[in-house]
C-alpha cells in the first residue's frame, strides 16, 4: 500500500495511542499490569514522494489529562473504580508527569527511513518538560491504517516510575506505547 503524497491529521477521532505498564519487584503480586489510553490526543504528518517524510513532518499532542486506565491485569484482587481514580491521580501529580506544570507530551519527528510496509520514525519526545530522542518502528496496513509502536523508559526523561510499599511494588521502567489510526486529509 502506498500512501499519497500530502497533508494528513489523525487522532483519537480515528484511532488510538495506548501505554501498557507492568509492575515488577516483590510485591509485585499486589499490582497491576496497566493498560492505559490517551483518550484527547492528535498529530499530522506530510508525506512526500515515495512515502518519504521530510524531518519535522510528523507531529503528536497528547494531553497529560486525558489519560485514562482502561485495564489492570493481575494483581491479587480486581482493579477498582477507585483504584483507577488514584492510578490517574498520582499518574498527574508532580511526583510523576506534572500535568499542571506540564499538560502535554509531545513528539517531534527528525528522521525517516523506510516505507509504508515498514518504517522507523525517529524523533523528539518531550515529557514533563524533558526532551529526549525516540524510536517509533511501525508500518501501513493493507486497510490504509497506520500502526506502530515505542518504547519509553521513563527515567530518561527523568521520570521515576511509581512505587509502593517502600519500593517493595513499582513499575518497570519501560513502558509500552503503541497506536492504530487512520490518516485523514487535513483541511
Amino acid at each position: 500500500m502506498a500512501v499519497s503524497t500530502g497533508k494528513y491529521r489523525f487522532g483519537n477521532d480515528v484511532g488510538w495511542l495506548r501505554l501498557r505498564t507492568e509492575r515488577t519487584g516483590l510485591g509485585r503480586r499486589a499490582g497491576h499490569d496497566l493498560l492505559l489510553e490517551a483518550t484527547r490526543w492528535s498529530g499530522s504528518a506530510t508525506i512526500g514522494a515515495g512515502d518519504q517524510l521530510p524531518a519535522g513532518a510528523v507531529t503528536v499532542e497528547v494531553e497529560v489529562a486525558s489519560l485514562v486506565v482502561r485495564e489492570g491485569s493481575g494483581g491479587i484482587k480486581p482493579l477498582t473504580d477507585h483504584d483507577r481514580q488514584d492510578i490517574v491521580h498520582q499518574l498527574r501529580s508532580s511526583k510523576l508527569l506534572d500535568a499542571q506544570r506540564h499538560p502535554t507530551i509531545t513528539f517531534t519527528s527528525t528522521g525517516f527511513s523506510g516505507g509504508a510496509e515498514g518504517f522507523e520514525l525517529t524523533g523528539e519526545l518531550t515529557i514533563a518538560g524533558t526532551t529526549e530522542i525516540v524510536t517509533v518502528s511501525g508500518a501501513v496496513g493493507t486497510d490504509d491504517r497506520v500502526r506502530g509502536t515505542a518504547t519509553v523508559r521513563q527515567t530518561r526523561w527523568g521520570v521515576k516510575p511509581y512505587s509502593a510499599f517502600l519500593g517493595a511494588l513499582k513499575l518497570a521502567d519501560d513502558v509500552a506505547v503503541s497506536f492504530d489510526t487512520a490518516l485523514a486529509p487535513a483541511d
